[in-house]
């Protein structure tokens, strides 16, 4: 052995050493509580867009960057998640936006197997709210580490000591303030950093579409500046010491406590403090367990998880993109993987690094990172690929559909773009697709967790493949999961209908209301009715 290839690293150690690079995170929030915007500002503290955009901009100013789908920018929402890589102080940060709308759930739900870490942003004005605290408890069922983000300080808002109460009190996570605001929200001075006592104060750019001007000063500095301001805030921090609100990695790390930060995503302040902290308190990727119980080591051969496909990214090319977390091993492109759900090869010829709609070939990938692989016609969320060695990782639930309805075609002479449209929609889990005998395949039904997803199919139907089509709402609103026996003792029954899920063959029962689930279980304590995930009660 020469020398040179002597102090070469083992591959497992080259990929550990990539690994530890990492960070994959999501933002995750209630509506409107400026999650699109923080996911910009970040991107643009890190260097990666020179500008940063705003959902509730003036007439013509560019949306931001993650949201690139054409419905996105008309309704200043996120419908869709998206993939941002860019890397900042040595690390490599892999940022995945996800919607907030509670309709588009079961996308975040799919985003969030793919993370090793959260943010969770908060409105100061309104703290904890419902579709927030729903998708922590997913975090919470995935033991995934969270970190706070206070939002909108720049603006009217409640006490920062009251909103650290209702996160203990609401969701038993400890917080453990990094950095403490001075002034009340609404009249935001600057950030006190508890570790060293530095304050920076904070002076907005034009449009805010730049990253804001700091100024640090001692403690000393800052008591003459901002008087009595100040002051209360030095009070505040003194009395988060005595009950050792203090920040502490092993129980962030077990989920059972969260660094807080406060800023205002939209002028960029406290965006790059929080860069910092993910940079440094996110964990990089760790093991991830196959679904027979056995952890796979990052070091390990190539691994990955698909969490999301979409098409039509690129309208010009009308192809369709498999998004995968790379859970192990060393990607390269070209390289020939094998799909575990067919035992079928799967060539890797085109892969891509995403940022946003924007993509640039990818050649090497390591775990933590995001590759898109284009044309993966035969790939849907859940699936596992791998080389070499045989894994293949539990399969991503899908979410308790609440809203269904029957979707017909309008023009019978574009019935074979329709069902080609339903199919694409349905294995990229824009919506689950219901049939039955009964039915037939002419008018299939659609289950919806909420009514907005019915909104992005009948666009996508007509501006994606030529297909208008219509709605016919079904007075069900909630499913249950049942088998070949229950959909035998369901049959005809009033206010119930049994219907298989197209793309795994599960059999869904479909009530009109939770007294008829009921009354229909009483009389039948035999059937096979099981909660689906975050179903109605």
């Amino acid at each position: 052995m020469t020398d040179v290839a002597a102090r070469r690293p083992a591959p497992d150690t080259a990929v550990r050493a990539e690994a530890a690079r990492r960070r994959t995170f999501a933002v995750i929030s209630h509506p409107d509580a400026g999650k699109s915007t923080l996911t910009e500002a970040l991107a643009l503290h890190a260097s990666a867009i020179n500008h940063a955009g705003a959902v509730h901009g003036k007439a013509g100013r560019r949306g931001v960057t993650s949201d690139w789908m054409a419905m996105e920018r008309d309704r200043g929402i996120s419908i869709t998640s998206a993939a941002l890589r860019f890397t900042y102080d040595g690390a490599v940060l892999n940022l995945l936006d996800t919607p907030g709308h509670a309709d588009f759930s079961e996308d975040t739900y799919r985003v969030l197997e793919a993370v090793d870490c959260a943010i969770m942003l908060l409105d100061s004005a309104k703290g904890l709210q419902a579709q927030t605290l729903k998708l922590f408890d997913v975090c919470r069922s995935r033991h995934l580490p969270v970190v706070t983000f206070v939002n909108k300080w720049d603006r009217p808002g409640r006490e920062p000591l009251e909103l650290l109460d209702e996160i203990e009190q609401r969701i038993g996570l400890r917080p453990t303030p990094v950095n403490w605001p001075v002034g009340v929200a609404g009249d935001f001075r600057g950030l006190i950093e508890r570790a060293i006592g530095e304050y920076t104060a904070y002076t907005r750019t034009p449009g805010g579409a730049e990253r804001a001007l700091e100024q640090r000063f001692s403690p000393d500095e800052a008591l003459e500046r901002e008087g009595e301001a100040y002051s209360v805030a030095v009070d505040e921090l003194t009395l988060l010491d005595e009950i050792g609100a203090r920040l502490d990695m092993p129980s962030f790390l077990a989920g059972e406590s969260s660094p807080v930060l406060f800023g205002a995503a939209l002028p960029n302040f406290g965006v790059r403090r929080l860069l910092d902290a993910m940079r440094a308190l996110a964990p990089g990727p760790a093991a991830r367990v196959s679904a027979d119980g056995v952890p796979r080591p990052v070091g390990a051969p190539f691994s990955g998880l698909v969490f999301k496909v979409q098409a039509n990214m690129d309208p010009a090319h009308r192809d369709r993109v498999a998004f995968v977390r790379v859970c192990s091993g060393r990607f390269e492109r070209g390289m020939v993987l094998t799909h575990a759900a067919t035992g079928r090869p799967f060539a890797t010829k085109y892969a891509q690094a995403m940022f946003g709609q924007d993509r640039e070939t990818v050649d090497v990938a390591f775990p933590g990172d995001v590759i898109g692989l284009v044309n993966a016609t035969a790939l849907r969320p859940g699936d596992t690929l791998f080389a070499d060695v045989p894994v293949a990782f539990p399969p991503i639930p899908s979410f308790a559909p609440e809203h269904f309805a029957v979707v017909r075609c309008k023009d019978a002479a574009k019935y074979k773009q329709f069902r080609r449209g339903i199919d694409q929609l349905d294995t990229e889990g824009v919506v689950q697709v219901l049939s039955s005998d009964l039915r037939g395949d002419q008018a299939p039904v659609l289950a919806a967790v909420g009514p907005l997803q019915f909104d992005v199919v009948l666009h996508r139907l007509e501006h994606e493949f030529s297909a208008r089509s219509e709605l016919d709402h079904l007075d069900y609103s909630l499913a249950r999961l049942t088998d070949a026996a229950g959909a035998s003792a369901l049959a005809g029954a009033r206010g119930a209908e049994v219907l298989t899920r197209r793309l795994d063959g599960a059999l869904l029962a479909l009530f009109a209301d939770k007294w008829r689930l009921n009354a229909i279980a009483r009389d039948n304590p035999a059937v096979r009715l099981d909660p689906l995930l975050a179903g109605a009660e």
